[in-house]
């Protein structure tokens, strides 16, 4: 995480315990220029995780940061993690693909392959990734659009989703704990458990960030046929957890 990064989450967290501090308040906190906090509260209302106010700000509550606000956070890392997949991924001529940030930087790697592939993904972005490689078929799940994350999710999607059966189901984590990994967003829990009910391993891509986190649901517990792929390893107890449960670790 960067300099900037660590201060807004600061900025983040102060406003969640007291939104009524002040820009001076956020300034003297932080060590900073008052002129600092403001461009960081400028730049977090402009991705809509606070709602601007004379002399302060309130932070916005939701559970996830809309995927265009995500898709800018950790670049490096979700690259790294990106590049170790498609190696993970090795002659597997069937996929599924989840939305997200970190499985958006995986398609982007994963679109140069030199072999025909088959692609079952419910996101917009992914589709569109990949579409640029003719050797990549492609197709773009049913359902109901969800705009904010570019995915669809319903009870079409849902019974797309079982009538295939592939390798591989590639999905990002809003967080992850002992007892497995979650996600923040109801509608697209729906859609990733039920494609890795369809496929018979499972890689999750996570960065360091989603260590430790529980969010809205979980998707799945950590068990045989289940791989994390980070770009460091996680703390001694998640990682306890994780090879108890028999699911494997792969890290830079």
């Amino acid at each position: 995480m960067s300099k900037k990064q660590n201060r807004q989450e600061q900025i983040l967290s102060a406003l969640e315990a007291n939104p009524s501090l002040r820009v001076s308040e956020l300034a003297s906190r932080l060590d900073v220029s008052a002129e600092t906090v403001r461009r960081d509260l400028t730049e977090l209302d402009e991705i809509g995780r606070i709602r601007r106010t004379y002399g302060g700000a309130l932070r916005t509550r939701t559970f996830e940061p809309a995927l265009a606000e995500r898709s800018q956070l950790h670049i490096r890392e979700r690259e790294t993690i990106a590049q170790l997949a498609v190696d993970r991924v090795g002659q597997a001529e069937n996929l599924f693909i989840g939305g997200g940030a970190t499985t958006l930087h995986f398609a982007r790697a994963l679109r140069t392959i030199d072999r025909p592939l088959t692609v079952l993904t419910p996101a917009f972005s992914i589709a569109t990734e990949l579409s640029t490689n003719p050797r990549i078929q492609v197709m773009s799940l049913p359902g109901i659009v969800e705009p904010k994350e570019g995915l669809v999710y319903g009870a079409e999607t849902i019974r797309c989703i079982g009538q295939f059966r592939t390798p591989l189901a590639v999905v990002g984590a809003s967080g992850l704990d002992e007892s497995g990994v979650s996600e923040a967003l109801l509608h697209a829990a729906q859609v990733y458990s039920a494609m890795i009910e369809a496929a018979d391993e499972t890689l999750v891509l996570a960065d360091a960030s989603k260590f430790g986190r529980r969010s809205l649901q979980q998707i799945l517990d950590w068990r045989r046929n289940v791989c994390l792929i980070s770009e460091k390893a996680p703390a001694r107890a998640l990682s306890n957890a994780i090879q108890q449960g028999g699911a494997e670790i792969i890290t830079n």
